[in-house]
Order: structure tokens, then C-alpha cells, then sequence
């Protein structure tokens, strides 16, 4: 089980001992996953969420050059599919937290924030609960959460990615 920053002697103690979690948005999940080099720390948790992580790998089963699934575009069906085979098996060091501990925060924030969407609403919530820094690609950072995170007091770092 993963305890909420409050519950783990708060940010102060979490910064002491080891590096601030890492909560990471689809784009920087799906860069992490096929090999890029993210100027990241290494040594702290790797976290995402359940939205982020589908939205990931249904970025490689789709392959049509969006967003999220636009490295993909031009990799042939039979890597696609040994990429998502990768992505189902999430590796070790990216865990996502039980939401029956981020729900009860998501209401929070949704109170707060009504009119965020619930995609928002988890990331906000996740990073709240693990008390992580988020690392999220320019489009996140321009999205709804751009006026979110400052509010809530949720740190972030913004990746550049190809």
C-alpha cells in the first residue's frame, strides 16, 4: 500500500529522506516507456494515473499521428504491437496509486475546481495524495491544470518532448 503524503511525515519529510515522487502525465508516460531520455530524477518513485495510463496506450493502438500517438505513426503494426503488449505490462517502476485512497481526494478537488475535467481532476488529486511533483509535457502545462496547480500548491516540471 502507498501512503499519502500526510500519513508519510508530510513534504517536508518526504524531501529529507529521498527524492519528491514523480507524477507523470500521458505524453511524458509514453515517452518514458519507449526509451527516451527525460531529464528526470531517477532515483524518485515513478507514479501516473489511471487516465494518463489508458489514454498512453490507446495512443499505440491508435498510431495516427496525435498528440499522444503521434511516435507511433510511423512504427509498423507488428512493433506497435509489441509496444503495447510493453505498455499493458506496466513496468515495476511506474506504479499508480489505489484509487480507493485518491477518490475521497478527487471530491476535494472537484469541489474546488467543478468545472475541471475528471482527467484533471485525478492528476491533481494523485499528486495531492502522494504530495509528488508533477512532470507534465507544454500541452498539460497550457491546459486547465495550468491555473489548477499553482492553486493547489502542486509543483511541476514542464519536459520538452520530441
Amino acid at each position: 500500500m502507498i501512503l499519502p503524503a500526510s500519513r508519510r511525515g508530510g513534504r517536508g519529510e518526504l524531501n529529507q529522506h529521498r527524492p519528491r515522487p514523480l507524477l507523470l502525465d500521458d505524453r511524458v508516460l509514453v515517452a518514458l516507456l519507449v526509451g527516451e531520455r527525460l531529464p528526470i530524477a531517477r532515483r524518485a518513485e515513478h507514479f501516473t494515473t489511471t487516465y494518463f495510463y489508458y489514454r498512453a496506450c490507446r495512443a499505440v493502438v491508435a498510431g495516427v499521428g496525435g498528440h499522444l500517438s503521434g511516435p507511433f505513426e510511423r512504427v509498423d503494426p507488428d512493433r506497435r504491437a509489441l509496444a503495447l503488449e510493453q505498455m499493458l505490462a506496466l513496468p515495476d517502476d511506474v506504479r499508480i496509486p489505489d484509487s480507493r485512497y485518491v477518490v475521497p481526494v478527487m471530491v476535494d478537488v472537484h469541489r474546488r475546481h467543478p468545472n475541471l475535467s475528471v482527467l484533471n481532476i485525478e492528476a491533481a488529486a494523485t499528486a495531492l495524495w502522494l504530495g509528488a511533483k508533477m512532470v507534465i509535457s507544454p500541452s498539460t502545462a497550457r491546459g486547465q491544470l495550468e491555473g489548477v496547480l499553482p492553486v493547489e500548491h502542486i509543483t511541476f516540471q514542464t519536459v520538452d518532448l520530441p
